[in-house]
């Protein structure tokens, strides 16, 4: 293969990744707005669902806010009972914050449509090609974190 047929294909993946990342955005737009949760809302929930309990703190360095900010953000999610804050074991001053079972499963619901196709998009391929697939996604989520953490 040509230098040149190397740069197309990788620029075609370049290309893709964009393209899905408009995607899922709109799409995340969307169910937050069903939802009624803002696009940040939306975004911190998702990283408590998948990551917590996790302190205000992390959650703050993690999505790249300032703390006052996430301050309202949790304090949002708690009043539509998204979250639960907790006091920290051994800590009385740390609180986790996790997210509720049951409107976890609303949300995860409005997903239903994306889950399915998903589904028949992995059912295409064999396991050794969605093993490739899955490392390429996860290197491509540890490029972007360094990134965002080189931007600050």
């Amino acid at each position: 293969m040509s230098d040149r047929e190397r740069r197309r294909r990788e620029n075609g993946v370049l290309s893709g990744l964009r393209d899905l990342r408009i995607e899922l955005a709109i799409l995340n737009h969307r169910v937050g707005g069903k939802a009624e949760l803002k696009d940040l809302d939306f975004d911190c929930l998702d990283v408590i669902a998948r990551h917590g309990p996790i302190s205000p703190t992390a959650l703050a360095a993690r999505v790249g806010i300032h703390a006052a900010t996430m301050t309202g953000i949790l304090n949002r999610l708690e009043e539509g009972g998204w979250i639960t804050r907790e006091r920290a074991e051994g800590d009385r001053r740390g609180v986790l914050v996790a997210s509720t079972p049951d409107r976890q499963r609303e949300v995860y619901g409005m997903f239903g449509g994306m889950n399915t196709r998903m589904g028949r998009i992995c059912a295409r391929y064999s396991d050794a090609e969605l093993d490739a697939i899955a490392d390429f996604l996860g290197r491509t989520v540890d490029a972007g974190r360094e990134s965002a953490d080189e931007i600050g």
